[in-house]
């Protein structure tokens, strides 16, 4: 808090203060009532006051709790960067709009190309070459075997990329995976600390 800046607020509130006193006062109203009364009021004018001195504060609490809310928190879109801050997990995370839908995704660079569920896919309408030979993949459950498909709309901000190349397994689990190919159609993309920042 800024007491430069916030003491004309302050000076303000206690003068309005001393003027409800002498207002009840001049009424000849009982002690008690009085003090009563002027109790509530300073304490209406102090949670305003602290209110309107922490509003920047306030306002960074309803933003991580909306981000919470709507899965973005710890990513950030300007201009054409993108940061992403590593969450408990260990993992970072990305919201993308997948056919017009939001989608959270796991960044592995372990990982050749973008891997999603097969509900997200239904979901999303991502077009699965079911007829076409299955893609066998070694993950952390052992070998499964998937389907290729493409995304039509793949969106982080505003950096779209159009027919996306994904592959689509029931043996995924609840989990969708962000690849190489799509970290590939970065301009560049890099890890200091605890955020990773991708160039579009």
């Amino acid at each position: 808090m800024n007491i430069m800046e916030d003491g004309p607020s302050l000076i303000w509130g206690v003068v309005c203060i001393l003027l409800l006193m002498s207002s009840l006062a001049a009424r000849r109203l009982p002690l008690g009532y009085v003090a009563k009364a002027a109790f509530a009021w300073i304490a209406i004018f102090a949670a305003l006051f602290a209110i309107f001195s922490f509003r920047f504060e306030f306002k960074a609490v309803w933003e991580r709790v909306k981000a919470d809310i709507s899965g973005t928190a710890g990513q950030n879109v300007s201009g054409n960067e993108i940061t992403i801050r590593r969450q408990d997990d260990g993992h970072y995370w990305l919201q993308v709009d997948v056919n017009g839908k939001p989608v959270r995704f796991m960044i592995d660079s372990g990982a050749t190309t973008t891997a999603v569920n097969a509900s997200t896919a239904r979901e999303t309408g991502i077009q699965v070459h079911a007829d076409g030979y299955p893609v066998f993949l070694s993950t952390a459950n052992g070998r499964v075997t998937a389907q290729r498909g493409i995304i039509q709309s793949f969106k982080i901000g505003t950096h779209e990329i159009g027919q996306h190349n994904v592959v689509v397994s029931e043996s995924f689990g609840d989990t969708n995976v962000l690849g190489m190919n799509f970290l590939d159609s970065m301009q560049s993309w890099k890890v200091e600390g605890n955020v990773m920042t991708l160039k579009q």
